[in-house]
């Protein structure tokens, strides 16, 4: 049975709400660990909920592709697939080429030196091995561009990635991420420079190259780690051993 932790100062509207947003917390923060089973009647009991509020909770989560239905085996956390991770940073790269462009392009002064402060704040944790930190400030650092260019769905859409892309960078911790912040934080001082020059070619150079040498690193490490012949499951029981 996953272990699931209720949020202790949250408040929910519904049963319901307060299923799905505990349960989406435990699946993107990889507390459920991907392929893992979700029973209803076990986390209805862990969260003093009935059954049903559970399973429409689980409907939404399928909705949103962090859950899938196994035939006889029912719910299950969503597998980190190689085909899943080319998804995410797919497009989180097309996400990501729009808002810095359109911050460059007709976002203020004051913006764009906001993120400043954040990159600095990055670089005191890379070098300092505070990976953890890092990668929360990562994910401030690209939220505050797309909530810099005004438009509320992009960036919902934007969050939303950064969700996946979180989940990710937490079941591969040890394997990639940890090796990759120095390399990734050069990526992000190129991304500020860039915006601060409002060079629109080479923003966009440049955020197509982040994503896609995060994307390689992931792929390298899945590629090298998972076995050609295993099933999807095995595939998943493999990369958490890698992780341990």
């Amino acid at each position: 049975m996953p272990l699931v932790t209720p949020p202790a100062t949250a408040r929910h509207r519904t049963k319901q709400e307060f299923v799905y947003h505990t349960l989406r917390k435990a699946l993107l923060t990889c507390e459920i660990e991907p392929g893992e089973r979700l029973v209803i009647d076990d986390l209805s009991k862990r969260l003093g909920v009935s059954i049903i509020p559970v399973r429409e909770a689980l409907q939404l989560l399928q909705a949103e592709g962090l859950v899938v239905y196994v035939p006889h085996v029912g719910a299950t956390s969503s597998p980190l697939s190689r085909e899943s991770i080319v998804d995410v940073f797919s497009v989180l790269e097309g996400l990501e080429v729009v808002a810095t462009r359109l911050l460059a392009e007709r976002g203020s002064a004051a913006a764009v030196m906001a993120l400043a402060p954040i990159v600095s704040a990055m670089d005191a944790s890379a070098t300092t091995s505070r990976f953890e930190e890092w990668a929360d400030l990562n994910t401030r650092f690209h939220q505050a561009i797309s909530a810099a260019t005004g438009l509320p769905l992009l960036q919902e859409m934007t969050e939303r990635m950064l969700g996946r892309w979180d989940r990710i960078r937490r079941h591969y911790f040890k394997g990639v991420l940890q090796h990759r912040v120095l390399e990734a934080q050069r990526e992000h001082r190129n991304i500020l420079a860039a915006l601060e020059e409002r060079d629109l070619a080479r923003l966009q150079s440049e955020v197509q190259h982040h994503n896609r040498c995060a994307l390689a690193a992931y792929l390298k490490y899945v590629d090298t780690h998972t076995p050609t012949s295993a099933s999807p499951a095995a595939s998943t029981s493999a990369s958490a051993s890698a992780r341990s």
